[in-house]
This record gives structure tokens, C-alpha cells and sequence, in this order.
């Protein structure tokens, strides 16, 4: 057997819900292998969600100018190989990382990647009537990935980020906490996975007449926008779209009694710190492994498949069905509401 690996490059470049799944992956290593250094490798944007993990160093990848092309994967080989990394984890398995990892690999170092279950992802979304079973989470898969390069992890407690106490910046932002404080995200990057605006509305309306804080995220002005008009629907609503950096938004987030977000990042970045989250999901579906860490799938809210019976038609959203344009429609805000009263129930003397 060979010599084993002591410092170890994981690689997650995108998107931001891919990258928060692998965070309770590496707190389980770093717990039950705290001899292994871990160096992790991803865009700039990402590095705070890393830097509560302890042992962790991060190296921004930048694949619009010094890792950009066949000549920036040889510097970000280089700039690896001066940091002493001898072993390559690649939870992301595409071109740019294949590369990389193959450039360790001519070189003996110990490499492995993610099986992202493509074979079984294309059985699930395969548009004709099908029954469905849930596939291997994909923090699972991180798992065996890790296994391969000899670090078997138990998985079976809940791995959580410590939440963060409210900087000064943000407690003159939002109000004395008194009452539960909710966050709604209600953007996707696809709109086959976007909950429709005016049903939002309703469930917002809703919350309106409960005693709890709103929050609204969200980024870009044409999001901004449709929060801000959302905030009329209440006195307890605060649109937080580009009120604040990535670093204090993901203090706000961790201060959260619950979450109500798409099949997207938000999702993630709120069960990352035990957050209750519960997700509306439409043309994509739990089943394909990326529901928020450590949820209970009560709280994943799918659309109607007995009306919709091809669902799910796609792993991320980014495929459009004729005739399944309004699949979201058959989650209701009545349904909503009654779950986030559910899930608050302790507060409202439920």
C-alpha cells in the first residue's frame, strides 16, 4: 500500500449550492481525520462559506484570467503542487478539473472524483410515465469519493456550520429579534424551478398577518425590484436584495428560524447552519440527490405529478416541457403557509 495523503485539494467550482454540499462532507473528514490537511479549490465569491471550517486553507480560482485555458489549469497545477497538495478529491468531474486531476495523477499523486450518477439522472427525468425512487444524496457520493483516497467518513449524525453572531453592520440593519424570523428566497436561476410571482405574493400576504420577520433575498435590480414591491405587502417585510455583502447575508441566514426557497442556493446556504428550510420544487425534484442537507423530506414541496406525470423533467431546471409550464401552480400558498405555521408551530402555541 502506498504512502498515504496528508494534504488533500478538493475541488468544487460551481454552482453555489454544489459548493455548500460539500461543506458538511468536510466536517465530518476534519473531525475523523484531523491529521489530513484540506486546501479548497473554487471561485473567490465561495471562500467565506469555508472559513468557519477549522484546518481549511482556500485558493480562489479565477477562470477569466489567471486560470483561464489549458495555460491557467498548468498554473493552478503549479500553485497547487507549491502548497504541498498530494492527493486531488474532484467533486466536480468536468473538463477544467479532469485535467487538473490528470496532471497529479502523471505525476503519482493519489486522485479521485465524484460519480455524479449521470446514467441514473437521465432515467429519472426521461419525459414518458415512470415511477421514481430517490438516487444516492450527493453528499454521499463526496463520501465515497473521499473513501477512495483512503478516508472513510461515517456520515450518520448532522454535520452543521456554528451560526454566526450578528455583526454591528447588520443588527442597525434588521430589528431586535422578538418574533421568528423568516427568509424567503423565491428566485431560481430557471423559471421551470421558479415558484410564480403572484402565488408568492399570496404567501407573503400571508405572512403579513403573522407575527413574524420577513426577509426577502435575492440579487440583481430586476430581483430587487420585485422584492421591494413585495415588502408593501407588510409592515414585517425587509427586502435585503444588494443591501449587504455575501459575508453578511450568510449572517442572517444563520440567524434564521426558517427558510422558504426554490430548488436553489439559498436552500443550501440555510441548512448549512440547521436552519429548517423547506423548498418548492417543480420541473426538478428531491429525488435527484441535491435536497438541502439534513432536511426532512416533509419539507420538500413537489409539484403534482398525478397532473404532471413526466415530473421530474430535469436534474437542475434548465430544461423546459411544453405543457408543464404551470407544474409550481399545484403547490398552493394555502399549502405553504400551513407548513411554515407547522414547522413554527412552538412559537404560534401549536
Amino acid at each position: 500500500m502506498g504512502k498515504k495523503s496528508k494534504h488533500i485539494a478538493v475541488i468544487r467550482l460551481s454552482a453555489m449550492g454544489d459548493v455548500a454540499m460539500t461543506i458538511p462532507v468536510l466536517l465530518a473528514l476534519i473531525q475523523q481525520h484531523p491529521e489530513v490537511k484540506i486546501t479548497v479549490v473554487s471561485r473567490p465569491f465561495f471562500k467565506p462559506l469555508f472559513q468557519q471550517i477549522p484546518g481549511v486553507q482556500f485558493l480562489s480560482v479565477h477562470t477569466n484570467h489567471k486560470h483561464k485555458g489549458l495555460l491557467g489549469i498548468f498554473r493552478l497545477y503549479r500553485d497547487l503542487k507549491a502548497l504541498g497538495v498530494d492527493a486531488i478529491a474532484d467533486l466536480h468531474n468536468v473538463l477544467r478539473s479532469k485535467m487538473l486531476r490528470f496532471l497529479f495523477l502523471i505525476h503519482g499523486k493519489k486522485t479521485a472524483f465524484t460519480d455524479k450518477g449521470r446514467q441514473e439522472k437521465k432515467q429519472l427525468t426521461r419525459l414518458k410515465l415512470k415511477s421514481i425512487a430517490p438516487l444516492k444524496p450527493m453528499t454521499l457520493r463526496h463520501v465515497d469519493t473521499f473513501e477512495k483516497l483512503g478516508f472513510p467518513i461515517k456520515f450518520s449524525a448532522n454535520y452543521f456550520l456554528p451560526k454566526h453572531n450578528l455583526s454591528q453592520s447588520m443588527l442597525e440593519i434588521t430589528p431586535t429579534k422578538s418574533k421568528p424570523w423568516i427568509g424567503i428566497a423565491p428566485f431560481a436561476h430557471h423559471s421551470s424551478k421558479t415558484y410564480p410571482e403572484d402565488l408568492m405574493q399570496h404567501v407573503v400576504a400571508g405572512l403579513a398577518n403573522l407575527e413574524v420577520q420577513v426577509f426577502l433575498f435575492g440579487g440583481g435590480r430586476h430581483e430587487a425590484a420585485i422584492l421591494e414591491k413585495m415588502t408593501l405587502l407588510g409592515p414585517n417585510c425587509i427586502n435585503m436584495a444588494n443591501k449587504v455583502s455575501f459575508e453578511h447575508e450568510l449572517e442572517l441566514i444563520s440567524n434564521l428560524d426558517l427558510m422558504l426557497s426554490m430548488d436553489s442556493g439559498n436552500a443550501h446556504l440555510a441548512a448549512l447552519y440547521g436552519v429548517n428550510t423547506i423548498t418548492l420544487w417543480g420541473a426538478t425534484h428531491p429525488y435527484a440527490g441535491f435536497a438541502p442537507y439534513g432536511q426532512p423530506d416533509s419539507n420538500c414541496l413537489t409539484a403534482d405529478r398525478e397532473q404532471y406525470p413526466f415530473l421530474p423533467t430535469s436534474v437542475y431546471g434548465n430544461r423546459e416541457v411544453s405543457g408543464y409550464e404551470n407544474a409550481m401552480r399545484t403547490i398552493t400558498p394555502e399549502q405553504i403557509l400551513q407548513k411554515i405555521k407547522i414547522q413554527l408551530g412552538e412559537h404560534f402555541g401549536n
